[in-house]
């Protein structure tokens, strides 16, 4: 029930989403985590899909589609209409499912990104990245500074609390090093009022 209820808060946002500002947030993960030339790669919990997308335009026409997986039916819909609108209509395998876990064989990703959403997921979700990743393979997310971050009740009672929320860049990388990722690193991104963390992380070479 919790997840229809928040797929259902998401879908009523689908036609009003801030597009400009998980866009910014997208760039700067895909900036920092340059998954350019990545074959396999998932875009978990892609909301209208700005990670998807951005990457989509980035890649040759060759390259793997892009799978973008959001719990949201509206949101789906969003980003399939958006994608379809920009000629990228076949770069990106949409599904509509709960994020965690990721519909993918173990070890069959050389990528995952997942922009504003960890901290709705909880900690499963980046041990279901360890999961799916191959080894070697690079984990980037944001999440909301604590210091900065104030829900609106009805999303406030979805966030998880298994995932502290960062006060600095350093907690964040320490985090995802305590959820068995390596060479973690991250900044804080200031958006006009708001600040994001954002980490990227590798998977081990050994298991």
């Amino acid at each position: 029930m919790e997840s229809a209820t928040l797929a259902g808060a998401f879908d009523e946002l689908a036609e009003s989403y801030d597009h400009p500002h998980h866009e910014e947030i997208a760039r700067a993960l895909i900036e920092r985590m340059a998954p350019w030339r990545a074959d396999a790669i998932a875009d978990v919990a892609c909301g209208a899909g700005a990670v998807a997308l951005q990457l989509a335009r980035a890649r040759p026409a060759t390259a793997r589609a892009v799978l973008a997986v959001d719990l949201s039916a509206g949101m789906v819909a969003a980003g399939r209409a958006r994608a379809a609108g920009q000629g990228l209509a076949s770069a990106i395998d949409w599904r509509v499912a709960d994020a965690v876990p990721l519909p993918v064989a173990d070890h069959s990703l050389d990528a995952v990104l997942c922009a504003s959403s960890l901290h709705f997921l909880g900690r499963r979700a980046p041990a279901d990245w360890l999961r799916a990743l191959r080894p070697g393979g690079r984990v980037g997310f944001t999440l909301p500074l604590a210091t900065h971050f104030r829900p609106s009740g009805r999303f406030a009672t979805h966030v998880a609390r298994d995932v502290p929320l960062p006060r600095t860049a350093d907690e964040a990388s320490a985090w995802a090093t305590e959820c068995g990722f390596a060479e973690a690193d991250s900044r804080v991104l200031v958006l006009g009022t708001r600040r994001v963390v954002v980490t990227s992380a590798t998977s081990p070479d050994a298991r």
